[in-house]
């Protein structure tokens, strides 16, 4: 009987250390994937994920037009590339009266006043970068190339791991085009408008991911992460704003519902109206290899997905109706 129990005792003993061994296993398994997971996410935060845009394959064309009643012309809006300077971390679209409510920081065309205190009367009387006299406000996100420290104050100002030299753009389009399928209408005078995720790196759904990255040499190809393109090309980021308006808001609570964009084939959603279609494109002189990352909220890890911009409309009623008649009249105009 005495031999049987020890015979059990040193069984329990046997599996006790067996078990011991297995979980101290599967914890260090699951420790180093963890930190593995975390090694990639941090990569693709802060430049790795990217891709080489010379193997992937062109993108769809843009629809054609579908009738006689399509605004196929383009209004192309001249106001510089930020030479001023032009930079905070507010948003007023998104956070107006919240002085760094952005926590990134923004670069800034056009209205040359804009921040979180701005109203509608600031913004009409405010000088402007652009040549024609439009004083909307066009902004986004900044570009950083993490390897080498920022210098300047306003490089140092976002702080919640937005760090590094700012990329000033090489050149930036501020482009309108119509719609391939009808008539554009006028956008109502203070309209506000969002294109992008600035959450897009944690959200369940990519349904607000706009932002396209690419190269300058291959404009038929884009990619939603940071793009490595040839010797010689410029980075490139596209983003395109909605342009089916609801007839009645210059805003909305989410500030989406009042403009969103048209179907595929640029049928605007039943109760809206097609406006103009703003387009911003940026370029950056950056060397193959460099480092990138965009300004983002910190649990984002800059991602390239949640790269965003914003729009306040401060033309003119007669600024506005001639974009609007270069659009519906399929011309090339320049302001």
């Amino acid at each position: 009987m005495g031999k049987r129990n020890e015979r059990g005792l040193l069984t329990l003993l046997v599996c006790l250390v067996l078990g011991v061994g297995l979980l101290a296993a599967a914890l260090g398994a699951s420790h180093l994937g963890g930190s593995r997971r975390a090694a990639a996410e941090a990569a693709d935060g802060a430049g790795g994920g990217s891709v080489d845009l010379q193997e992937l394959p062109p993108g769809p064309a843009e629809p054609p037009p579908t009738g006689p009643d399509a605004s196929t012309g383009t209004v192309t809006v001249d106001c510089g590339r930020n030479e001023e300077r032009h930079f905070n971390e507010d948003n007023l679209v998104v956070s107006p009266g919240l002085h760094g409510g952005a926590h990134h920081t923004h670069s800034y065309v056009g209205n040359l006043s804009a921040d979180a205190r701005s109203t509608d009367a600031s913004l009409a009387a405010a000088a402007t970068s652009c040549r024609g006299g439009d004083r909307s406000t066009y902004y986004w996100p900044v570009l950083r190339r993490t390897d080498r420290p920022g210098t300047h104050p306003q490089e140092r100002a976002a702080g919640h791991g937005n760090t590094g030299e700012i990329l000033s753009e090489a050149s930036v389009s501020v482009e309108f085009h119509g719609n391939p399928a009808s008539k554009v209408v006028p956008m109502p005078r203070f309209l506000r408008a969002v294109t992008g995720d600035a959450v897009a790196g944690t959200a369940r759904s990519d349904a607000d991911v706009r932002a396209r990255w690419g190269c300058s040499g291959l404009p038929d190809r884009s990619t939603t992460h940071y793009p490595r393109c040839p010797e010689g090309d410029r980075v490139t980021r596209t983003l395109a704003f909605p342009s089916c308006w609801n007839g009645l808001d210059e805003d909305s609570p989410n500030h989406r519902s009042h403009l969103v964009f048209p179907a595929a084939n640029g049928v605007c959603p039943q109760n809206t109206f097609p406006v103009p279609q703003l387009r911003i494109r940026l370029a950056y002189d950056v060397t193959p290899g460099t480092p990138l990352a965009v300004d983002s909220f910190p649990e984002q890890r800059h991602s390239p997905r949640t790269d965003h911009a914003m729009f306040v409309n401060a033309m003119t009623d007669a600024q506005m109706a001639s974009v609007v008649d270069c659009l519906n009249e399929g011309l090339a105009c320049r302001t």
